[in-house]
């Protein structure tokens, strides 16, 4: 595997499994990247979370990045870390959890939504700043961007299918998404699991597209 932040930079999509069974974790994995996602996030408020990150670690770390999610505290950072995480996402600004994660050669993406907590974050050592909740849209994006374009932002909460372009478009470095790609609430069979394959090669198209000035929408 390359160096963890550059692969972040280079995918962009980052899908956030949460709330799956731990017997199915390496299965959405797999399915996520024969679509071509790389980078996957577990969420540490799902059953079993360690454990998960540890297996798809192990069995496909080869070919993913794996990071864990929800991540409130340096505690928390560094049981993830041990158990495989490559990176750590939260959904708040806590110092102690960033210069932690940095400690151990990890990637740190904490969550911010006013400048001020975005500039704070980055200030203090988040690598990339996932800006949540996203849904005030791409302008939002593009707006913070203006006094701050030296800040990588990924949003989160709000990406999907139809609106990841235009986040693109704004200037975000990457992408977190979750129930509009990994919806655990299905069962995971294998027809679901060959849908979420469509839809991640759709998202990836999408962000893909971009370049070539083509519009993607949800018509996997």
């Amino acid at each position: 595997m390359t160096d963890s932040l550059s692969h972040l930079l280079e995918h962009k999509i980052v899908a956030i499994i949460r709330g799956a069974k731990p017997q199915d974790v390496v299965k959405i994995a797999s399915a996520l990247n024969d679509g071509g996602v790389k980078n996957i996030e577990i969420t540490l408020n799902s059953p079993d979370a360690l454990s998960a990150i540890k297996e798809v670690s192990t069995e496909l770390g080869d070919q993913v990045l794996v990071g864990a999610g929800t991540v409130l505290d340096p505690e928390t950072a560094r049981s993830a870390i041990l158990a495989g995480a490559k990176f750590i996402l939260s959904p708040t600004v806590n110092t102690e959890t960033i210069k932690l994660t940095k400690r151990y050669g990890a990637v740190s993406i904490p969550g911010a939504f006013s400048p001020t907590e975005i500039l704070t974050a980055f200030e203090n050592g988040g690598d990339i700043i996932k800006v949540f909740p996203a849904r005030l849209g791409a302008s939002y994006i593009k707006d913070i961007r203006g006094p701050l374009p030296h800040i990588p932002l990924l949003p989160t909460g709000g990406v999907s299918l139809d609106n990841i372009q235009e986040f693109e478009e704004a200037g975000a470095v990457g992408f977190g998404i979750g129930s509009s790609l990994v919806d655990t609430n299905r069962e995971i069979t294998h027809a679901y699991l060959q849908e979420l394959t469509q839809k991640a090669k759709a998202y990836v198209a999408a962000v893909n597209g971009i370049t070539k000035g083509e519009k993607v929408h949800e018509n996997y």
